[in-house]
Order: structure tokens, then C-alpha cells, then sequence
């Protein structure tokens, strides 16, 4: 036992002699992150259970009691499930197949690429204010003015509570498809083109190819960026807030969990402004989903493992 103790000790103090230089590049960043990240979470989690800030009056779970009857939770809590349904009809299938489309392109792959990427070097805030422009009610909005120059008679985009939500899905898709078609041509390319080679010379089509040889190869992959696609849906926050004016157009038919929560604290709900405790249990309820997400695509990924290893 004493041997193995010392053993122990040998070995802690060797690894950490070999890691102290990089532990100590490590101490300021780490210490700051945890200052700006994990002290304002861990306050956010027991302002939630309090009344406001002056934490004068512990009220345990009444907050939560209180935003699950409130009618602009369940709205949102709706919403956010409609965003992910849109999200992954346009959003995720979007970027699969521009990444497919591009691994089959020859010429000027380089041109198309940057092109692909182009949209993502935009600032988010300056895509909102783009959409916003483009979707407007106005005559003079840059989709309506095409429709006139057509013949059409212009519409109320942002004012349908109906298509609001594909709009904002519409938007954060052209933002973000490119990118991600990107990384999904780099998981194309790292198929091996000897199978594509024969594919083409049996005289499969390229959709064929696609859903036969491309997809079974790259199960892991699409559903890792499904399940990461589905929590950054959760996190949906400026894009309802400018396109669809705070939420809007009526009856909270935009409205995200996280602009809820940013809404609780510096906007008005039912009347009420300031509910800081009610923002901080809404971030925490938020939190716990996307916990519970991320589990389940735990579960998932080591099932999925599992039955490639047989």
C-alpha cells in the first residue's frame, strides 16, 4: 500500500511539473471566466428563488409557479418548439444539401465556396436590420417593391402572426447555412471517392448517391449539428426582438424563451416591468432544457457508437 502511495505522489508531482507552465497561462483566463460566467450564473440561479434583487425575501419556487401560469411563457415555451420545426424543414436541410451540391461541383468550387461563406462574415445585429427591411409592411420594403415591379399587390409580412416565425427562420438560415455547408462539404470529402467513382459508373444519380452513400456515411455527423442546431434554436434572441418588434406582431406570436426572460427584466409583461426574479428563473428553466437536450444526445451518440462497433 505505502509503495503505491508513494507511487501516487511520484506520479501527481511529475504531471504536475510537466503542466505547471501551462496551468499558469491558464490561472487569469480561467479566474475571468469564472468571474463574468459562472458567478453571474450561480447568482442568476438564487435571484430565482428570491423576490427581486434586494434578496429580502426568500420565496422559493413561486417564481417558477408564476411564469409556468403566465400565458407569455407558454407562448414562447409553444414558439420555441415551432422554431424548431422550421428550423429543421429549412435550416438544417438547407446546408446538407448546398454542401452536397457543392462536393459535386468541379469547376470554380473556390468562387462557390466563398460565396457560401459570404453571409456569415455579416454581423448578426446588421442581419436582423437586413430582414427587417426586406419583410416589411411598407410599400417601400424591398420584397414588396419586387412584387409590385412583378404585377403583385404587396403584402404584411412582418405583421402575420402566421409567417413570422419561418421569416426569422429564414433569416438566421441565410446567416448561418453557408458556414455550416461548409463543414459539411469537409465531412463529404473525407468519404472515399472510390465509392462515389463506382456509384457514377453504375449510373446512380447524384440524389441517389446522396441518400444511398452519402448520408448512412455521415449519421454522426448530421445528427451531432441536429442536436447542436436545436440548442441554439433555444437560444433565439434578437432576431424576434428586431424583425418581429419585441416579440410581435400580436399576441406574442415571435416571442423566444430568451427575449421572454430579457423581456421579464427590462420589458413588460402583463403590465409589469423589472420582474428580475422571474427573469432569472426563466433563464434557469431555459438552462435546464438545453441540459436535458445535450443528455439525450449523449444517449444518443454512445447508442449510435455502440451499434457501429457491432
Amino acid at each position: 500500500m505505502k509503495k503505491t502511495k508513494t507511487k501516487r505522489k511520484k506520479n501527481f508531482k511529475n504531471v504536475l511539473k510537466r503542466n505547471l507552465l501551462g496551468w499558469s497561462f491558464m490561472i487569469i483566463p480561467l479566474a475571468l471566466f469564472a468571474f463574468f460566467v459562472w458567478v453571474p450564473m450561480g447568482k442568476n440561479v438564487v435571484l430565482s428563488f428570491f423576490n427581486d434583487y434586494s434578496y429580502s425575501a426568500f420565496v422559493g419556487f413561486k417564481n417558477y409557479e408564476e411564469i409556468m401560469q403566465d400565458a407569455a411563457f407558454l407562448t414562447a415555451l409553444f414558439n420555441t418548439f415551432k422554431y424548431i420545426l422550421w428550423s429543421l424543414l429549412i435550416g438544417y436541410l438547407m446546408p446538407v444539401f448546398l454542401g452536397f451540391l457543392l462536393s459535386e461541383v468541379i469547376h470554380l468550387k473556390g468562387v462557390f465556396r466563398v460565396l457560401l461563406y459570404l453571409p456569415s462574415m455579416i454581423s448578426g445585429i446588421a442581419m436582423v436590420f437586413l430582414f427587417k427591411n426586406i419583410y416589411g409592411d411598407e410599400s417601400y420594403s424591398i420584397l414588396n417593391i419586387i412584387i409590385s415591379s412583378l404585377g403583385g399587390t404587396p403584402h404584411t409580412w412582418k405583421s402575420n402572426p402566421d409567417i413570422i416565425i419561418p421569416i426569422i427562420v429564414l433569416a438566421m438560415t441565410w446567416k448561418g447555412a453557408g458556414a455550416t455547408a461548409l463543414i459539411y462539404l469537409n465531412s463529404f470529402q473525407n468519404i472515399d471517392s472510390s465509392i462515389y467513382e463506382a456509384s457514377r459508373i453504375d449510373g446512380t444519380s447524384p440524389w441517389q448517391r446522396f441518400w444511398k452513400l452519402t448520408v448512412p456515411m455521415m449519421r454522426t455527423t448530421l445528427i451531432l449539428l441536429m442536436i447542436l442546431q436545436i440548442i441554439s434554436i433555444f437560444q433565439v434572441f434578437y432576431e424576434p426582438l428586431v424583425i418581429g418588434n419585441w416579440g410581435g406582431p400580436e399576441g406574442n406570436a415571435s416571442m423566444s424563451l430568451m427575449l421572454l426572460s430579457y423581456t421579464y427584466a427590462f420589458g413588460k409583461i402583463n403590465g409589469e416591468s423589472l420582474q428580475f426574479a422571474k427573469s432569472a428563473a426563466t433563464s434557469v428553466i431555459l438552462g435546464i432544457i438545453i441540459i436535458v437536450v445535450t443528455i439525450i444526445f449523449n444517449v444518443v451518440q454512445k447508442a449510435i457508437n455502440k451499434n457501429e462497433r457491432r
